[in-house]
């Protein structure tokens, strides 16, 4: 019996240290060596284009000015509750120890790019998916007025 209440209390142990929410400073170094701040970077660069579209009135100034008010470092620090809601403490440095191989590193080497053309794959598909809607729509209203 003994042995059984051991076994149990070393399950329970091992199985609340691995429940531990991820620490701050783990997640930073997530965030840090995965390069979600680059990534951050670079979307909020892409949308400027289509911002710009949308208030095709504003200077180029108040462009810079925009640019220089997103601090990134602002939103990563909003995002690492997210991380500790989702991954523990094991996860992360799990995760850290595979971006620290040969393989991690050729994905986070990849990753920018992978984004990218994910992106631009995703603007073409929601373009696409916009038409055929239109189309739909205009072809039940065309049937209705029939």
């Amino acid at each position: 019996m003994k042995k059984v209440m051991l076994g149990l209390m070393l399950l329970t142990c091992s199985l609340a240290s691995q429940a531990q929410p991820a620490k701050e400073d783990s997640v930073k170094e997530l965030m840090n060596i995965s390069g979600a701040e680059q990534m951050g970077t670079m979307m909020m660069n892409q949308m400027i284009p289509a911002l710009k579209q949308a208030i095709p009135e504003a200077s180029e100034e108040f462009w810079q000015d925009v640019m220089v008010s997103m601090d990134m470092k602002d939103l990563m620090n909003n995002i690492i509750p997210v991380y500790q809601k989702n991954l523990s403490e094991v996860d992360i440095q799990a995760i850290l120890a595979f971006y620290k191989t040969p393989s991690g590193q050729k994905l986070l080497a990849s990753q920018p790019a992978i984004m990218q053309e994910s992106m631009q794959i995703g603007q073409q598909w929601g373009q696409r998916v916009f038409q055929e809607v239109m189309q739909k729509h205009a072809k039940l209203k065309a049937e209705k007025a029939n």
